[in-house]
């Protein structure tokens, strides 16, 4: 038996590999049926997702979040319309198409840099998600109201009311990120949107001083980001479930104290 191993010792090992080889696509196979392999998310993500949402729609829901996002552009009525700018785009080979039910989005058809578009830098759109443009709609601000942006980060959806304000009356876009607000603040003069007040929340007085005075406030919270990991998904292995306890304590406490900026008439 030595002598016969010695001989063939070459074939015996290439045979080895190659038995080897074909268990591990058979064992590949298999694991890629187990849903949190496939689809490449931590084992309590997975349980927590089917949980909630039970185990058709998750499994549907991790597979398009998996899926590389669209770019959608929101265009800024102020400057603009949808049909004008979508013109300006083909002359310069950026294909768009329209979207039904999103009165204001264009579709690229194919990946583009449009940040270096003379469109981009005139302030004659953004690039936003189309469901995220949905949220200023739902407001259904109108023209001389008051209405605060609560979280309003770095100003999307505030930039979003106001073309739908056409730049009258007043927003307050409140936020405990200055960096967030002054990058805020740099996006609405680039959109021609004049009717933006910012204010930190460096204490709660900012937040009592506007009770009772809104028409309408949006309250976008700080949130898991588990809806959006198609733009991050990185994400997915960087959350902990204890955040995810964390930020629902946070956002109802938001809930409870900012909703109170609603006057009678108002809605939240």
């Amino acid at each position: 038996m030595k002598e016969f191993i010695k001989k063939n010792f070459t074939v015996i090992v290439l045979v080895i590999a190659v038995l080897s080889f074909f268990k591990s696509c058979g064992d590949a196979r298999e694991l890629s049926k187990i849903r949190k392999y496939k689809e490449s998310i931590p084992d309590w993500m997975d349980e927590l997702g089917e949980k909630e949402l039970g185990k058709a729609v998750w499994t549907k829901e991790i597979s398009a979040l998996n899926e590389q996002a669209d770019v959608i552009l929101r265009v800024n009525t102020l400057k603009t319309t949808k049909e004008k700018l979508q013109e300006e785009l083909f002359d310069q080979d950026i294909e768009t198409d329209f979207l039904p039910d999103y009165p204001n989005a264009l579709k690229l058809k194919e990946r583009a840099n449009v940040f270096q578009t003379e469109q981009f830098k005139n302030g004659s759109f953004e690039v936003q998600d189309a469901s995220s443009q949905l949220v200023a709609e739902f407001l259904n601000v109108q023209p001389g109201m008051r209405v605060v942006d609560a979280c309003a980060g770095a100003g999307g959806k505030t930039l979003h009311i106001a073309s739908l304000m056409e730049n009258k009356g007043q927003i307050i876009a409140l936020d405990i990120y200055e960096n967030k607000l002054h990058e805020l603040k740099r996006r609405a003069k680039r959109n021609g949107a004049f009717n933006i007040e910012t204010r930190g929340i460096d204490s709660t007085k900012v937040i009592k001083k506007l009770y009772d005075k809104a028409d309408r406030v949006l309250i976008d919270a700080p949130c898991s980001g588990l809806g959006v990991l198609r733009r991050n998904p990185d994400a997915k292995w960087k959350l902990q479930p204890d955040f995810i306890e964390k930020i629902k304590e946070t956002q109802q406490e938001i809930l409870q104290q900012y909703s109170k900026m609603v006057k009678v008439g108002g809605q939240l």
